[in-house]
């Protein structure tokens, strides 16, 4: 995923699902990924994109209600571990998860601050929305351009 590091501007749902197929497609066993931004910013969208070039089977939703998912490959390649971390309360109810890091990827929404505790390296991808200047900030469904800047981490840094 090193080609995919540092900004992209993305200006519809359809452009995110890409910039997802892209990474999936580069993704091995072993990687994780914390997905960061408010509500309605596209998590799930590029999650679905990565799901889509990883091969796995779908469908892809967010795992909000069931906290993890996991999705088997179609094509030989490592299944895909798509968690949401928004109602644990510490990376030890993450871990408690017993989440299978070495031998999926793994994609944790809202992770930021709590893989760190549970993995070595990790992607750290921020995506930021528009709010406020275009009608009702709470419009969660507004197809307006985001910025998706993609970073890598280690537990002792960058």
């Amino acid at each position: 995923m090193e080609l995919l590091a540092g900004s992209h501007a993305i200006a519809t749902s359809a452009a995110m699902e890409d910039l997802g197929r892209q990474m999936g497609r580069t993704l091995t066993a072993g990687d994780v990924i914390v997905l960061t931004g408010p509500l309605g910013a596209g998590k799930t969208t590029l999650t679905r994109g990565i799901a889509e070039g990883l091969g796995v089977r779908g469908p892809v939703q967010s795992p909000t209600f069931v906290i993890a998912r996991t999705h088997p490959s179609l094509i030989g390649r490592a299944p895909l571990v798509h968690a949401d971390a928004y109602r644990l309360g510490d990376a030890v109810e993450l871990e408690d998860l017993d989440l299978d890091l070495a031998s999926s990827v793994t994609i944790v929404e809202w992770g930021r601050g709590l893989v760190d505790q549970i993995a070595d390296t990790w992607w750290e991808v921020e995506i930021e929305r528009p709010v406020g200047d275009a009608g009702d900030p709470e419009n969660l469904d507004l197809d307006a351009p985001r910025t998706v800047v993609v970073t890598q981490y280690s537990s002792g840094g960058f």
